[in-house]
Protein backbone atom coordinates (compact mmCIF):
# COMPACT_ATOMS: atom_id res chain seq x y z
CA UNK A 1 0.00 0.00 0.00
CA UNK A 2 0.69 3.87 -0.49
CA UNK A 3 1.09 6.50 2.38
CA UNK A 4 -0.97 9.53 0.78
CA UNK A 5 2.34 11.19 0.17
CA UNK A 6 3.53 9.13 -1.84
CA UNK A 7 0.38 8.17 -4.03
CA UNK A 8 0.16 12.26 -4.36
CA UNK A 9 3.43 12.17 -6.20
CA UNK A 10 2.17 8.74 -8.20
CA UNK A 11 -0.94 10.02 -9.20
CA UNK A 12 0.20 13.88 -9.80
CA UNK A 13 -2.47 15.16 -7.16
CA UNK A 14 -1.77 17.42 -4.57
CA UNK A 15 -2.77 15.45 -0.61
CA UNK A 16 -5.07 18.44 -0.12
CA UNK A 17 -6.79 17.32 -3.41
CA UNK A 18 -6.95 13.80 -2.12
CA UNK A 19 -8.52 14.86 1.28
CA UNK A 20 -10.97 16.76 0.09
CA UNK A 21 -11.55 13.82 -2.91
CA UNK A 22 -12.09 11.49 0.49
CA UNK A 23 -14.37 13.92 1.72
CA UNK A 24 -16.54 14.03 -1.01
CA UNK A 25 -16.73 10.86 -0.93
CA UNK A 26 -14.95 10.23 -4.80
CA UNK A 27 -11.54 8.39 -3.74
CA UNK A 28 -11.69 7.09 -0.58
CA UNK A 29 -8.47 5.26 1.08
CA UNK A 30 -8.41 1.36 1.21
CA UNK A 31 -7.15 1.96 5.00
CA UNK A 32 -7.47 4.65 7.49
CA UNK A 33 -4.80 4.06 10.76
CA UNK A 34 -7.20 4.11 13.61
CA UNK A 35 -4.38 5.21 15.53
CA UNK A 36 -2.82 8.05 13.17
CA UNK A 37 -5.44 9.11 11.10
CA UNK A 38 -3.02 8.65 8.14
CA UNK A 39 -4.35 7.52 4.48
CA UNK A 40 -3.37 4.71 2.49
CA UNK A 41 -4.15 3.29 -1.03
CA UNK A 42 -3.50 0.60 -3.06
CA UNK A 43 -2.55 0.43 -7.08
CA UNK A 44 -6.51 -0.24 -7.90
CA UNK A 45 -7.04 3.37 -5.90
CA UNK A 46 -4.34 5.18 -8.72
CA UNK A 47 -7.03 3.96 -11.57
CA UNK A 48 -9.46 5.45 -9.84
CA UNK A 49 -7.79 8.63 -9.47
CA UNK A 50 -6.66 8.79 -13.41
CA UNK A 51 -10.72 8.88 -13.94
CA UNK A 52 -11.10 11.84 -11.66
CA UNK A 53 -8.49 13.37 -13.18
CA UNK A 54 -9.73 12.66 -16.79
CA UNK A 55 -13.26 13.64 -15.75
CA UNK A 56 -11.93 16.85 -13.86
CA UNK A 57 -9.99 17.79 -16.86
CA UNK A 58 -13.07 17.98 -19.04
CA UNK A 59 -14.58 20.96 -16.79
CA UNK A 60 -16.55 18.86 -14.82
CA UNK A 61 -17.77 19.84 -11.26
CA UNK A 62 -16.93 17.49 -8.15
CA UNK A 63 -20.66 16.91 -7.63
CA UNK A 64 -21.07 15.61 -11.38
CA UNK A 65 -17.81 13.40 -10.84
CA UNK A 66 -19.25 11.89 -7.88
CA UNK A 67 -22.55 11.29 -10.16
CA UNK A 68 -20.88 9.41 -12.97
CA UNK A 69 -18.88 7.60 -10.67
CA UNK A 70 -21.33 6.69 -8.89
CA UNK A 71 -24.31 6.37 -10.80
CA UNK A 72 -22.93 4.72 -14.18
CA UNK A 73 -20.95 2.02 -13.42
CA UNK A 74 -21.11 0.79 -17.16
CA UNK A 75 -18.71 2.59 -19.73
CA UNK A 76 -21.40 2.92 -22.30
CA UNK A 77 -23.14 4.86 -19.50
CA UNK A 78 -20.39 7.21 -18.93
CA UNK A 79 -19.75 7.90 -22.59
CA UNK A 80 -23.58 8.84 -23.14
CA UNK A 81 -22.86 10.78 -20.40
CA UNK A 82 -19.71 12.57 -21.53
CA UNK A 83 -21.08 12.92 -25.06
CA UNK A 84 -24.15 15.23 -23.49
CA UNK A 85 -21.17 17.28 -21.60
CA UNK A 86 -19.83 17.40 -25.32
CA UNK A 87 -22.88 18.95 -27.06
CA UNK A 88 -22.86 21.42 -23.96
CA UNK A 89 -19.63 22.47 -24.23
CA UNK A 90 -20.10 23.02 -27.95
CA UNK A 91 -22.89 25.34 -27.36
CA UNK A 92 -21.15 27.23 -24.78
CA UNK A 93 -18.29 27.34 -27.60
CA UNK A 94 -20.84 28.94 -29.97
CA UNK A 95 -22.30 31.52 -27.32
CA UNK A 96 -18.72 32.57 -26.61
CA UNK A 97 -17.84 33.02 -30.07
CA UNK A 98 -20.84 35.49 -30.93
CA UNK A 99 -19.76 37.41 -27.32
CA UNK A 100 -16.55 37.49 -29.03
CA UNK A 101 -17.15 39.08 -32.26
CA UNK A 102 -19.42 41.61 -30.20
CA UNK A 103 -16.70 42.34 -27.81
CA UNK A 104 -14.42 42.88 -30.88
CA UNK A 105 -16.70 45.24 -32.62
CA UNK A 106 -17.12 47.01 -29.81
CA UNK A 107 -13.15 48.27 -28.84
CA UNK A 108 -13.04 48.50 -32.84
CA UNK A 109 -15.67 50.91 -32.55
CA UNK A 110 -14.56 52.53 -29.29
CA UNK A 111 -10.79 52.77 -30.67
CA UNK A 112 -11.62 54.78 -33.88
CA UNK A 113 -13.89 57.19 -32.76
CA UNK A 114 -15.31 58.59 -29.27
CA UNK A 115 -18.02 56.86 -28.99
CA UNK A 116 -20.49 60.31 -27.93
CA UNK A 117 -19.20 62.04 -30.92
CA UNK A 118 -19.71 59.13 -32.92
CA UNK A 119 -23.31 59.21 -32.19
CA UNK A 120 -23.66 62.81 -32.65
CA UNK A 121 -22.38 63.02 -35.98
CA UNK A 122 -26.21 63.23 -37.90
CA UNK A 123 -28.96 65.12 -36.87
CA UNK A 124 -32.73 64.60 -35.78
CA UNK A 125 -35.07 65.42 -38.61
CA UNK A 126 -38.22 65.76 -38.54
CA UNK A 127 -39.82 64.51 -41.90
CA UNK A 128 -42.76 62.97 -43.21
CA UNK A 129 -42.69 59.22 -43.75
CA UNK A 130 -44.46 58.59 -47.11
CA UNK A 131 -47.35 55.61 -47.24
CA UNK A 132 -45.79 52.49 -49.07
CA UNK A 133 -46.78 48.92 -50.60
CA UNK A 134 -44.92 46.73 -48.29
CA UNK A 135 -43.77 42.71 -48.45
CA UNK A 136 -43.70 41.76 -44.58
CA UNK A 137 -43.48 38.92 -42.14
CA UNK A 138 -44.63 39.28 -38.82
CA UNK A 139 -43.56 37.08 -35.58
CA UNK A 140 -42.72 36.46 -32.66
CA UNK A 141 -38.61 36.30 -32.25
CA UNK A 142 -35.48 37.58 -30.98
CA UNK A 143 -34.52 40.57 -32.85
CA UNK A 144 -31.57 39.06 -34.85
CA UNK A 145 -33.45 36.73 -36.45
CA UNK A 146 -34.21 39.03 -39.42
CA UNK A 147 -32.17 37.91 -41.56
CA UNK A 148 -34.24 34.45 -42.19
CA UNK A 149 -37.21 36.32 -43.00
CA UNK A 150 -35.72 39.04 -44.73
CA UNK A 151 -34.19 36.55 -47.32
CA UNK A 152 -37.28 34.52 -48.07
CA UNK A 153 -39.43 38.30 -48.50
CA UNK A 154 -36.20 39.04 -51.13
CA UNK A 155 -36.49 35.19 -52.52
CA UNK A 156 -39.93 36.17 -53.10
CA UNK A 157 -40.11 39.66 -54.40
CA UNK A 158 -36.66 40.21 -55.45
CA UNK A 159 -37.57 41.60 -58.82
CA UNK A 160 -40.54 44.28 -57.84
CA UNK A 161 -37.88 45.55 -54.53
CA UNK A 162 -37.96 49.51 -54.75
CA UNK A 163 -36.25 50.26 -51.23
CA UNK A 164 -34.39 48.91 -48.45
CA UNK A 165 -35.57 46.02 -46.14
CA UNK A 166 -36.71 47.82 -42.77
CA UNK A 167 -38.18 46.35 -39.39
CA UNK A 168 -41.10 47.52 -37.53
CA UNK A 169 -41.00 47.04 -33.92
CA UNK A 170 -44.56 46.81 -31.91
CA UNK A 171 -43.53 46.55 -28.33
CA UNK A 172 -42.89 49.56 -26.37
CA UNK A 173 -39.89 47.79 -24.73
CA UNK A 174 -36.71 45.76 -25.18
CA UNK A 175 -37.87 41.81 -25.06
CA UNK A 176 -35.14 38.94 -24.73
CA UNK A 177 -37.37 36.68 -26.58
CA UNK A 178 -40.68 37.01 -28.14
CA UNK A 179 -40.08 40.73 -29.56
CA UNK A 180 -43.31 41.14 -31.97
CA UNK A 181 -41.50 42.23 -34.87
CA UNK A 182 -42.03 43.12 -38.56
CA UNK A 183 -39.62 42.63 -41.24
CA UNK A 184 -40.33 44.56 -44.36
CA UNK A 185 -39.06 45.09 -47.85
CA UNK A 186 -40.62 47.59 -50.35
CA UNK A 187 -42.19 46.70 -53.63
CA UNK A 188 -43.58 48.28 -56.47
CA UNK A 189 -46.40 45.07 -56.82
CA UNK A 190 -47.46 42.45 -55.40
CA UNK A 191 -50.24 40.29 -53.85
CA UNK A 192 -49.50 37.82 -50.39
CA UNK A 193 -48.64 34.35 -50.27
CA UNK A 194 -49.39 31.77 -47.03
CA UNK A 195 -47.01 33.48 -45.08
CA UNK A 196 -45.84 36.98 -46.43
CA UNK A 197 -47.70 39.71 -46.34
CA UNK A 198 -48.54 42.37 -48.95
CA UNK A 199 -49.92 45.76 -47.35
CA UNK A 200 -49.80 49.19 -47.77
CA UNK A 201 -48.14 50.95 -44.60
CA UNK A 202 -49.17 54.39 -44.00
CA UNK A 203 -46.65 56.99 -43.19
CA UNK A 204 -47.07 59.85 -41.39
CA UNK A 205 -44.82 63.15 -39.30
CA UNK A 206 -42.15 61.44 -37.56
CA UNK A 207 -38.40 61.74 -35.76
CA UNK A 208 -35.88 60.17 -37.45
CA UNK A 209 -31.98 59.32 -36.48
CA UNK A 210 -29.61 58.19 -38.50
CA UNK A 211 -27.08 55.53 -36.04
CA UNK A 212 -23.71 54.75 -37.52
CA UNK A 213 -22.20 51.66 -36.25
CA UNK A 214 -22.73 47.87 -35.28
CA UNK A 215 -26.50 47.01 -34.34
CA UNK A 216 -24.90 46.24 -30.33
CA UNK A 217 -24.25 49.88 -29.57
CA UNK A 218 -27.62 51.34 -31.16
CA UNK A 219 -29.10 51.89 -27.56
CA UNK A 220 -27.65 55.17 -27.40
CA UNK A 221 -28.80 56.76 -30.58
CA UNK A 222 -32.30 55.18 -29.20
CA UNK A 223 -31.40 57.96 -26.08
CA UNK A 224 -31.11 60.60 -27.79
CA UNK A 225 -34.43 60.52 -30.07
CA UNK A 226 -36.49 59.38 -27.57
CA UNK A 227 -34.93 62.06 -25.14
CA UNK A 228 -36.10 64.71 -28.12
CA UNK A 229 -39.34 63.22 -28.35
CA UNK A 230 -39.95 63.73 -24.64
CA UNK A 231 -38.36 67.39 -24.67
CA UNK A 232 -41.04 68.24 -27.80
CA UNK A 233 -43.87 66.97 -26.29
CA UNK A 234 -44.67 64.27 -28.89
CA UNK A 235 -46.27 60.72 -28.29
CA UNK A 236 -44.65 58.44 -30.10
CA UNK A 237 -47.16 55.74 -32.82
CA UNK A 238 -46.23 52.44 -32.93
CA UNK A 239 -44.58 50.75 -34.64
CA UNK A 240 -41.43 52.24 -34.56
CA UNK A 241 -38.99 51.65 -37.94
CA UNK A 242 -35.43 50.62 -38.53
CA UNK A 243 -34.32 51.31 -42.03
CA UNK A 244 -30.98 49.52 -43.09
CA UNK A 245 -29.71 52.09 -45.19
CA UNK A 246 -26.59 50.18 -45.04
CA UNK A 247 -25.41 46.93 -43.00
CA UNK A 248 -24.79 43.52 -43.95
CA UNK A 249 -24.55 41.80 -46.92
CA UNK A 250 -26.10 38.67 -48.32
CA UNK A 251 -21.95 37.27 -48.80
CA UNK A 252 -20.05 39.49 -47.23
CA UNK A 253 -20.85 41.54 -43.38
CA UNK A 254 -18.71 44.36 -44.53
CA UNK A 255 -17.41 46.68 -41.76
CA UNK A 256 -19.79 47.15 -38.90
CA UNK A 257 -18.61 50.26 -37.46
CA UNK A 258 -20.10 51.46 -41.27
CA UNK A 259 -23.40 50.35 -41.05
CA UNK A 260 -26.15 52.89 -40.80
CA UNK A 261 -29.66 52.64 -39.63
CA UNK A 262 -32.37 54.92 -39.58
CA UNK A 263 -34.46 54.89 -36.65
CA UNK A 264 -38.08 56.57 -37.17
CA UNK A 265 -40.36 56.99 -34.84
CA UNK A 266 -44.14 58.30 -35.74
CA UNK A 267 -45.20 61.02 -33.91
CA UNK A 268 -48.44 63.10 -32.93
CA UNK A 269 -48.49 66.05 -30.75
CA UNK A 270 -49.95 65.73 -27.44
CA UNK A 271 -52.89 67.47 -26.12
Amino acid sequence: MFTIGEFSRITQLSVKALRLYHDQGLLTPVKIDADSGYRYYDEKSIQHAEVIKFLKSLDLSLEAIHDIITRHTQDADILEYIQAHQLKIEEQIKKYKEINISLTQFITYAKEENMDKHVSAFEIEEKQSETQLIASIRYLGRYDAIGSYLGKIARKFARVMCGKPFNLYWDTEFKDEGADIETCIPIRKGTSTDDITVRELTGGPCVSLIHKGPYTTIGKTYARITAYVNEHGYTVTLPTREIYLKGPGMIFRGNPNNYLTEIQMLVTKKD
